[in-house]
């Protein structure tokens, strides 16, 4: 696509990356067919094709408007259209820059910037965020029903994880809402990881991966929490740890891109690229261990539910299913499975009536097969769908741990 930026645009930290993406994109729109919300409007502009012409409208030096803004806060960031792009767009990055300039254009209204400013000071923070899922949960009949929809239906508690040392370690990033709302998810795997010879080392220094932030009109406020994960990482990483493991996959992805977000900081350039380098998803370190030492012979009736942020963003669609069935569990067929369940992060909070489309369309195409459980590979999905109090919804690293013999 020809673009010509604007003066001002020009002059943009990450300038040539954008008309770089811009110039890649041939306006074919393939990406509609399989945009989540574009599906549910059918308005170009809430359609990644659309999405692009706006941010190439406003690099140009074109008015910026809320409208503009509306239409990429509508944005779920699925990267679906990444999968499905023939000319393979980088759109999540273009979206990030064209959102960066709209929102330093355009303010937003006093309760937007609320809602933002409130989710950024409690959601990244673990122990603020289980105070408030442990007092919700006590009052959680006095609430309303949007806000207990968004408390776990049940809370299966951390087993004990293993003491023993191993030769063989790992790091494990704890999450900032997954140790309230799933706090046996990381535990669980480190006893699987535990059962191949690998141990686990959990940084608490560590926290939120930056994604909530980044995401939130604070780009600058996650790439410092990248940075201050780097640190607390890196004297295990000196010491020989081999990955750095994520039990959700949107931690993952965006942990997977800190190298390129930090491509130009100096001080932490090479140390994001060896951190990118060393992130796996769980499902990444068990598939290349011998995992018939577990033992388990599963049936289990499951229907998977593939993050967009693994299957989308970290290209591993399938890769669970294939672990899960080696496994012996039967799992059945979902159609749409490369949609998106509306959960995308704080998007379930910033457009409630979106999400919530989405998750039903979601919940009705997985319970097609009728499953006994549904299980996912990211927090954010598994509360999203739990929340809806039908098929209950599990990290399916609980379910192969529960399988151990």
């Amino acid at each position: 696509m020809q673009t010509t930026l604007s003066e001002n645009a020009s002059h943009l930290p990450r300038a040539a990356e954008a008309e770089s993406i811009l110039r890649t994109c041939v306006h074919c729109g393939f990406c509609n067919a399989t945009c989540p919300t574009y599906q549910l409007l059918g308005d170009e502009l809430d359609g990644p094709r659309g999405r692009i012409y706006l941010i190439k409208q406003v690099l140009e030096g074109n008015d910026v408007t809320q409208k503009t803004q509306q239409h990429l806060d509508r944005c779920l960031s699925c990267r679906n259209c990444e999968t499905t792009c023939p000319s393979g767009v980088d759109y999540h990055n273009l979206l990030d820059i064209g959102r960066a300039v709209v929102d330093a254009a355009v303010p937003r209204p006093l309760g937007q910037r609320l809602l933002r400013e409130g989710l950024r000071q409690t959601v990244p923070h673990p122990d603020l965020f289980k105070s408030l899922v442990n007092g919700g949960q006590v009052f959680r009949a006095l609430l309303p029903g949007p806000l207990q929809s968004k408390l776990p239906r049940r809370i299966y508690p951390a087993k004990p994880r293993p003491m023993t040392v191993r030769e063989r370690q790992v790091l494990m990033l704890e999450g900032c809402v997954q140790p309230s709302l799933s706090p046996n998810t990381n535990a669980a795997a480190a006893r699987v990881l535990d059962r191949l010879g690998i141990s686990v080392i959990a940084t608490r220094e560590a926290g939120c991966c930056g994604a909530v932030d980044y995401h939130l009109d604070a780009q600058a406020a996650g790439l410092d929490r990248a940075r201050r994960n780097i640190d607390a990482w890196w004297p295990s990483i000196e010491k020989g740890a081999e990955a750095i493991v994520q039990t959700a996959s949107g931690c993952g992805a965006f942990i997977k891109d800190y190298g390129h977000l930090l491509a130009s900081d100096p001080a932490y350039a090479a140390k994001a690229k060896k951190v990118s380098a060393l992130a796996r998803d769980l499902v990444e370190v068990l598939r290349d261990e011998p995992l018939e030492k577990l033992g388990i012979h599963a049936s289990q009736r499951l229907a998977f539910h593939c993050p967009c942020t693994l299957q989308h963003g970290q290209k591993l669609g399938g890769a669970v299913e294939a672990l899960l069935t080696g496994f012996g569990f039967n799992l059945t067929s979902v159609p749409d499975g490369h949609l998106c369940c509306g959960s995308a992060g704080t998007y379930s909070l910033t457009q409630p009536e979106l999400s919530r489309q989405l998750r039903d369309n979601k919940l009705n195409a997985l319970e097609s097969g009728h499953p006994e459980v549904i299980v996912t590979a990211n927090i954010g999905c598994q509360s999203h769908l739990d929340g809806a109090g039908r098929t209950p919804v599990r990290h399916w690293i609980e379910l192969v741990e529960a399988a151990l013999p």
